[in-house]
């Protein structure tokens, strides 16, 4: 294989998200070299890999701990982070010792969120194993973890020591895993990087090889979009010009409604397709955006597998899922719409009847 990618992520506190094949060997210089003990935070479904990189660290003379969680977003509690406190706590760990998240991006928020809250912050290191947990959840700095009332609702921007995007582990995934990741790549074409369309669109089944050289380009190129933004924008303030950190937003206030309406059953990247959709919609009908760059969205969205439409009936309950978006001012629904290719923009306060014959357009 190829030698791995370095991308950097250059915000006050820098760090480099290693991409390729291969990379366990990349691991621990990530570490911060006066850590003594490492936790390294695995769901259930991960076990052996967990196991691995717990024993691999060992060996190098580290006091490593496993902490095992529940799969997907049942991880992320406040009962399951009280969980792996109380084993930080009987391992006696300090403030140089640092935590390991392996998984994909609910195990990445929460293992980010326990190194936020324990002593106030300690040190972390990722290794997502899915393209969504690559391009979105692991670079980036947020932490969270979700309540009855929605998702990442409780959390803190802590930044990770390093990320290490090892595109082997992701043989294992079910093909529905990887076009729920490629969800956010689409994404980052849209809002920033034109190429990535570029490179689906002749054959957007290649992204679904694994081991393409398509799908370590577009998912390089999501993470270098991230990291740009986040660069200018951690705290999502909107610093620097332009609408900052919240472009990466797009398609996910009505996204966050349908996993919220799901109870979050439904994968996230498919949520996001279709909350893409109608925030193309959105800019159509307001005049942003013409007809064709609606139907781009659809047409990647769909060769891809991705859904693009949802049930006629659940709008309601969508749009009082809304109005718990983070992204919400008081009453007022924010949503992160196009005013061209790579030109984002907010859109605040839309009437009820835009909102409405936007979301007839994806319910027929």
């Amino acid at each position: 294989m190829s030698d791995p990618t370095r991308v950097s992520v250059a915000t006050a506190q820098p760090y480099d998200v290693v991409v390729g094949h291969g990379l366990s060997a990349h691991l621990p210089p990530l570490l911060p070299s006066e850590a003594e003990r490492v936790a390294v935070v695995h769901p259930v479904a991960l076990r052996a890999l967990g196991e691995a990189v717990r024993a691999a660290l060992a060996r190098t003379g580290l006091e490593a701990h496993a902490i095992e969680v529940p799969d997907g977003e049942s991880a992320k509690t406040a009962d399951v982070a009280g969980f792996c406190w109380s084993v930080l706590g009987g391992a006696g760990f300090t403030r140089s010792d640092a935590i390991v998240g392996v998984g994909g991006g609910a195990t990445t928020d929460l293992a980010g969120f326990v190194a936020a809250t324990w002593l106030r912050g300690v040190r972390f290191v990722l290794v997502p194993t899915t393209v969504l947990g690559m391009v979105d959840a692991a670079v980036g700095g947020k932490t969270g973890i979700n309540t009855a009332d929605g998702k990442n609702l409780v959390g803190s921007f802590h930044e990770p020591s390093g990320v290490l995007c090892d595109l082997s582990l992701l043989r294992s995934l079910p093909v529905n895993e990887i076009r729920s990741g490629l969800a956010e790549v689409v994404k980052c074409g849209f809002i920033a990087d034109p190429e990535i369309l570029t490179l689906l669109e002749p054959n957007p089944s290649a992204a679904l090889d694994v081991g393409s050289e398509v799908l370590r380009e577009v998912v390089t190129r999501g993470i270098r979009v991230k990291a740009a933004v986040v660069a200018g924008d951690l705290r999502e303030s909107g610093a620097g010009g332009g609408i900052g950190r919240e472009a990466l937003n797009y398609g996910h206030t009505l996204g966050h409604a349908i996993e919220r309406h799901e109870a979050y059953a439904f994968r996230h990247g498919a949520a996001v397709s279709i909350g893409m959709v109608f925030a193309a919609e959105l800019a159509r009908l307001s005049g942003r955006i013409d007809a064709s760059l609606v139907a781009r969205h659809r047409w990647l969205l769909q060769a891809i597998g991705l859904p693009t439409s949802y049930q006629p009936g659940a709008w309601d309950d969508l749009l009082a899922g809304m109005r718990l978006d983070k992204k919400a001012r008081g009453s007022q629904l924010r949503f992160v719409v196009l005013d061209g290719l790579a030109r984002t923009s907010i859109l605040a306060g839309p009437d009820d009847a835009t909102l409405m014959s936007a979301y007839a357009e994806i319910s027929r």
